[in-house]
């Protein structure tokens, strides 16, 4: 079975069938149980509390997080010998999406389960689960992860906590600063990363109460002001030997393999706080009067409405496509393999280009529905009694969270190219594919009675484009082209780019035959929408490309293919993005 799943990354030289691809719309009446116990817990429990929370009340942070223990949410990923709910990545990223409304809870909900919780489940003995998992997996206690320093942040390698084996060989003792520290302030155990003797990474359990540890004073944040963020200082604190986590001198592969993981549930989280803003702005449009019309009625908002609900539609589809891959992957494990959780996480890495892509896109989505629900607002949406403020605060930070996007758009090609100089991709044979491509006029027919026929075209020709600036890109600098970063960036927005196009066109034409006409009609629009948002993105990534690596003839070549291979037939897209937006504004809310 794991021969016929795609490989990571070979999205873009690959066809993929929609019967291949796991959307939102092949939940089980199980998982949708699950989120709408999820949901009402959120807008019961947590949104009611959020000016609390956001005062850093912090009891009601941590009852809030003991009635999600109660619930079983705190135990999705662990283990179902220590009474955990073992949950399939689609399971869990649904539950993530549901939080997402929560705000600052949401940042403390998702650093416990998370990054918390997964080094424990991943790397832990038996001994330190039994001592550990099942308190943080009820809530008992609450979890951090210690990894980032004020001196090290993207560069994490380069931490400088040190720690050194006691005399009488029980103890390591661990000197050092961590930085930005997420649940700090009443967490009760630390998942503690330091270099064993300055040299070899590792990982460490170290319990709160352990001599020697103290906090810094909580940091005044922009946004996300609820959460708890402290240093964590640690001035010769003695960690038990029994509490290294895994093996010293790997501790990096804890780190990273766990930040993927923290990537996909971050795609879907702020999926879900796109939703929830986007449902407040309708709301707000449909009360507020202008002229003594409301202003959803207005051409001005209405083209706002349209450009969310396209980009969440492609979020949503992305993060959920995602989780197939990786549950697909998962399946192919043997339970009762004695190394089963190093095979899982490197089912995992394997795609960890898709991580990063939805890491990336899915923020940023967010990122341009908060500023529209802001202006949606106008002047309230300045004011603090009303939510679109907070919205805009607290999305910020997750361009920045789980590594930054200008650190995952580097990852992403630098990942893509060097699976092809190990074999395990043929970019290069592809490559020269394309630019044999570029040399041939070509002459596309359209058969308008196959599902998004136009849209399928362009979605070819920009992968055949991608591989055209790549290429040349390649060519130009070789093994230096990873101190490119320039290039690097604009070749990861179109990479990242082609891939929410073809997780929402998959989806809807997956759909297509089991909806009514309305529905049909709906899809129709928003993959134009998308395809057209798209198109835009990656020709004027790719025109920068050209421009950084060309000039002259070649120059004029590279931009003649950018134009043959971006052009896009949208006829009928303002009617297409206007039903999106009247749809929308009836319903009060992302309607798919």
């Amino acid at each position: 079975m794991s021969e016929n799943l795609p490989k990571g990354g070979e999205f873009l030289i690959s066809e993929t069938k929609p019967e291949d691809v796991f959307t939102p719309e092949d939940f089980s009446d199980e998982q949708k149980d699950i989120a709408n116990m999820t949901e009402d817990f959120v807008m019961n429990e947590v949104v009611p509390r959020i000016e609390e929370i956001d005062e850093q009340k912090f009891d009601v942070t941590i009852s809030l997080l003991k009635q999600c223990g109660e619930l079983g949410l705190l135990s999705m990923d662990a283990p179902e010998e220590y009474e955990g709910l073992e949950f399939d990545k689609a399971t869990v990223m649904l539950v993530m999406e549901k939080m997402g409304p929560g705000g600052s809870f949401s940042v403390a909900y998702a650093a416990h389960t998370g990054l918390g919780t997964l080094p424990l489940i991943y790397y832990g003995t038996k001994e330190q689960k039994d001592k550990y998992l099942k308190k943080i997996i009820t809530g008992e206690w609450i979890s951090g992860y210690a990894l980032t320093e004020p001196g090290a942040g993207t560069d994490a390698l380069n931490i400088k906590t040190n720690a050194t084996l006691s005399e009488d060989g029980k103890y390591y003792i661990l000197n050092g600063t961590k930085q930005f520290i997420t649940n700090a302030g009443f967490a009760d155990i630390f998942f503690v990363f330091a270099k064993v003797d300055r040299k070899d990474f590792a990982a460490f359990i170290v319990e709160k109460n352990f001599e020697g540890l103290s906090l810094g004073p909580e940091e005044k944040k922009m946004g996300i002001k609820g959460s708890s963020t402290r240093q964590l200082i640690l001035d010769n604190v003695k960690v038990p030997v029994e509490n290294v986590l895994g093996e010293i001198g790997k501790g990096h592969k804890i780190a990273f393999n766990i930040l993927n993981v923290g990537r996909f549930k971050l795609g879907a989280a702020v999926t879900g706080a796109g939703k929830y803003a986007f449902s407040e702005a309708l709301k707000y449009a449909n009360q507020r009067q202008q002229f003594n019309t409301p202003i959803a009625k207005f051409g001005a908002l209405k083209e706002k409405f349209a450009d969310m609900v396209s980009e969440l539609y492609a979020a949503e589809s992305v993060v959920y496509r995602l989780a197939g891959l990786l549950d697909k992957k998962i399946e192919t494990i043997p339970k009762d393999a004695p190394d089963y959780y190093t095979l899982h996480n490197k089912g995992i890495e394997e795609y960890a280009i898709e991580c990063s892509i939805s890491k990336v896109f899915c923020s940023e989505v967010l990122g341009r529905v908060v500023d529209e629900v802001i202006q949606s607002y106008g002047g309230y949406g300045f004011i603090a009694e009303y939510p679109a403020e907070r919205f805009y605060r607290d999305e910020r930070i997750n361009r920045i969270f789980e590594g930054t996007n200008e650190i995952n758009r580097y990852l992403i090609p630098g990942m893509l190219l060097r699976r092809a100089m190990k074999g395990e991709l043929p970019l290069t044979k592809k490559a020269m594919e394309a630019l044999q491509a570029l040399m041939t006029p070509s002459f596309d027919e359209i058969d308008d009675s196959i599902p998004f026929a136009k849209e399928k075209l362009l979605l070819k020709n920009l992968k055949t484009l991608f591989l055209i600036v790549a290429g040349s890109a390649v060519q130009k600098f070789m093994d230096k082209i990873k101190y490119e970063e320039e290039i690097l960036l604009q070749l990861a927005d179109m990479i990242i780019n082609i891939f929410a196009l073809e997780s929402g066109m998959l989806r809807a034409e997956k759909m297509l035959s089991k909806v009514k006409d309305e529905k049909k009609t709906l899809l129709n629009d928003v993959v134009k929408s998308i395809a057209f948002m798209v198109s835009e993105r990656c020709g004027t990534a790719g025109r920068k490309v050209a421009h950084y690596i060309e000039e002259g003839d070649n120059l004029t070549m590279l931009l003649s293919g950018i134009r043959r291979f971006t052009k896009y037939d949208a006829t009928g897209l303002l009617e297409s993005r206007r039903r999106l937006a009247d749809k929308a504004s009836e319903e009060e809310k992302y309607f798919f």
